[in-house]
């Protein structure tokens, strides 16, 4: 073994970070599949490769018999004692077998088994470097597609935006520098597979924690997410420190902060809502923009029945139910919208009576098992007349059910 081999084995040591012990092992392991390979040896062999000369012994381990029927696992007990005088029948000496040329053969060996341990301890050194980076955000070079599926260039490595964790209706140019969150990496026969995303909740939670210093610090803490990507999501804060609102610290002065995140999200609309223990106040909060009447609830099936003025129904329930299924994904609870007239009729139906034959200043009850929590001055009347007549049922799941909408009710907003 040349000069020049150890000193490419110490610079990889000090380079790459790879043991030269390991480096060493690995050689040996080599060396005795070039010696079975080129020698057709006995199965039993081994190499000893010297750390400070490099000199190269190869060891065959022979059975000591009185016999020999086959010289390439066998040997005679004369032969055997000259190597161990006190050899048996039975036992096993090592003899010393190497060959003229197996230096030739043991540096091209060597050269390969360098080169593979390279490039396995840059994978490796690769992998443990974005195991510990998982769900964070990182920043890289659109690369090329495939099929779809957006490359992205780490520096070291390369990641994989499957068309399912991008934001719809996004496009992506060569060159350009993308944010994206790491949702998972795997090691591989060709290294680690990092599969990066632009539509995970987490995603949205990173961005915030970037952009205001009140969550990173945890002055402000976020408790839950709600996203559809490229449209809308939903997150609920908390202030740890009474003297900070969380909705304001999030927004931003003039609401930069906010606006900064969804241009990051290509125009998608953020809603940030109060986080609260009360489980009624914390629903109502999460329908906002629209304003809320009054929630009932029912612990039993995790359901609350939600009553919103008439003009704010369209408003709660969003764009194709969207507003509503957001807020029953944020809290977890099943969202039954209905406007102050739906409700008003629903109360006089349980009790057998109209709108026209309930006298003035009858009060409706509660439904059994329900309670009203949030009700304002504002928002406490019950109107009469023509009013939107659209309910929708959400889960924490997404599911919804419409109702047919009247001729006076308002256009969905967004």
């Amino acid at each position: 073994m040349n000069k020049d081999l150890f000193a490419a084995i110490d610079a990889l040591e000090k380079e790459k970070g790879i043991s030269k012990e390991i480096l060493f092992e690995a050689l040996e392991v080599a060396l005795i599949s070039a010696y079975k390979r080129n020698f057709q040896s006995a199965p039993a062999v081994r190499v000893e490769l010297d750390r400070e000369t490099g000199e190269i012994k190869v060891f065959s381990q022979l059975k000591v018999v009185e016999n020999v029927t086959d010289d390439q696992q066998e040997v005679n007990l004369y032969e055997a004692r000259v190597y161990d005088p006190h050899c048996q029948l039975e036992d096993t000496v090592e003899m010393e077998v190497t060959p003229k040329e197996f230096g030739r053969i043991a540096a091209q060996t060597a050269k390969q088994v360098v080169i593979q341990r390279i490039r396995e301890a840059e994978r490796e050194l690769i992998y443990e470097s974005f195991i510990d980076r998982t769900e964070e955000v990182i920043t890289g070079l659109v690369r090329r597609f495939e099929q779809r599926n957006v490359i992205i260039d780490l520096g070291r490595t390369e990641a994989v935006l499957p068309v399912e964790e991008q934001i719809p209706h996004e496009r992506y140019r060569q060159g350009e520098r993308v944010k994206t969150f790491i949702v998972d990496v795997k090691k591989t026969t060709k290294g680690p597979q990092i599969t990066v995303s632009r539509t995970h909740t987490g995603f949205l939670k990173r961005l915030f924690e970037m952009e205001v210093p009140e969550i990173y610090e945890g002055i402000v803490e976020v408790k839950a997410a709600a996203r559809e990507a490229g449209f809308r999501s939903k997150l609920a804060v908390i202030s740890n420190n009474q003297d900070i609102d969380p909705v304001g610290a999030c927004v931003g002065p003039k609401g930069s902060r906010v606006q900064a995140i969804s241009n990051e999200l290509k125009g998608e609309k953020i809603d940030i809502v109060k986080w609260s223990e009360v489980a009624e106040e914390y629903i109502a909060n999460a329908l906002s923009p629209a304003k809320v009447s009054a929630v009932y609830l029912d612990s039993e099936n995790k359901s609350a029945s939600v009553v919103v003025p008439d003009s704010q129904l369209s408003l709660a329930i969003g764009k194709e139910g969207q507003n509503a299924r957001l807020a029953a994904r944020i809290t977890g609870w099943k969202v039954d919208i209905s406007s102050e007239t739906q409700y008003t009729e629903k109360s006089l139906s349980a009790i057998g009576l109209s709108e026209d034959t309930a006298a003035e200043g009858d009060t409706l009850p509660a439904e059994e098992g329900k309670e009203v929590v949030v009700e304002t001055e504002e928002t406490a009347a019950v109107p009469n007349g023509d009013s939107a007549q659209e309910s929708e049922v959400i889960d924490e799941n997404g599911e919804t059910e419409e109702v047919e909408q009247g001729e006076g009710d308002l256009k969905k907003d967004d």
